[in-house]
């Protein structure tokens, strides 16, 4: 069992405000996060060496199995609570009348992730630690999908794109200069029709007609906040992946009492 008495910190930044282009005075933090994200594998480990009798294969295969059940219950519409969080189906989009048709070009199956009371004490004992202003660095911050205005990582095709983010322009005359995105398996699709915005923070960008599937967003440019444009090509690629036709998102939602 996890000790939610001894002291956590969180170290963060501040950044302007992207989405405020009126006020340039306003911010908004970014958690500096840890050196390395946990997977099952981790987690197994270490359940192994804070004490569990239980071989690290049975560990993997008893939480490989709860995943399995997790997310067969999911798909069939049910809910699920764990110790940490509650899973709820949610559809997306509007249904312009009560005979309307699920759309899948303008709704989205997805879940509310509602914390916990053992996550919620747990998050009153974190205490923060601010570093200042973030430097100013290349880097792609959140991308919103402008027909549904969600940040969860869902995307529609033929439908445009917000990305925020630090010196993220597109400039220069290479060939591999632009915005991609990267299926699982394939080749990379660039866009190709005219950004509607292309600034140094902010990049609004029709999205190709990709088939369903998880892509990786890609920026290829020369920018540079100098005179002279780089003279090797930068390449910035989204850490959270972007789904066509599956969410594999979710969305910030008030927590439940």
């Amino acid at each position: 069992m996890a000790d939610y008495e001894k002291d956590h910190y969180w170290e963060f930044t501040l950044r302007d405000n992207p989405l405020t282009k009126d006020n340039t005075e306003d911010c908004v933090a970014e958690v500096k996060s840890g050196p390395r994200t946990l997977r099952k594998e981790d987690i197994a480990k270490e359940i192994k060496r804070t004490g569990s009798e239980l071989k690290l294969p049975t560990i993997l295969s008893v939480t490989t199995q709860s995943n399995d059940i997790i997310m067969e219950a999911l798909l069939n519409g049910d809910s699920v609570i764990t110790d940490i969080c509650q899973f709820i189906p949610r559809i997306t989009g509007p249904f312009y009348n009560v005979d309307a048709p699920f759309d899948p070009a303008i709704h989205r199956l997805t879940f509310d992730v509602i914390f916990t009371k053992t996550m919620r004490e747990g998050l009153k004992k974190v205490k923060t630690i601010k570093l200042g202003a973030k430097e100013s660095v290349a880097r792609i911050g959140t991308v919103t999908d402008t027909l549904t205005g969600l940040i969860d990582g869902t995307i529609t095709p033929n439908e445009d794109i917000m990305i925020s983010g630090d010196l993220i322009k597109i400039a220069g005359d290479e060939s591999v200069v632009g915005i991609f995105f990267v299926p699982e398996s394939g080749e990379a699709v660039k866009v190709t029709r005219r950004l509607t915005q292309n600034d140094p923070g902010k990049i609004i960008a029709r999205v190709p007609a990709l088939a369903d599937g998880s892509y990786t967003l890609r920026i290829v440019t020369q920018y540079s906040t100098s005179s002279h444009q780089l003279k090797e090509a930068r390449t910035l690629e989204y850490k959270k992946p972007l789904f066509v036709g599956d969410p594999g998102g979710e969305d910030d939602r008030p927590v439940i009492e």
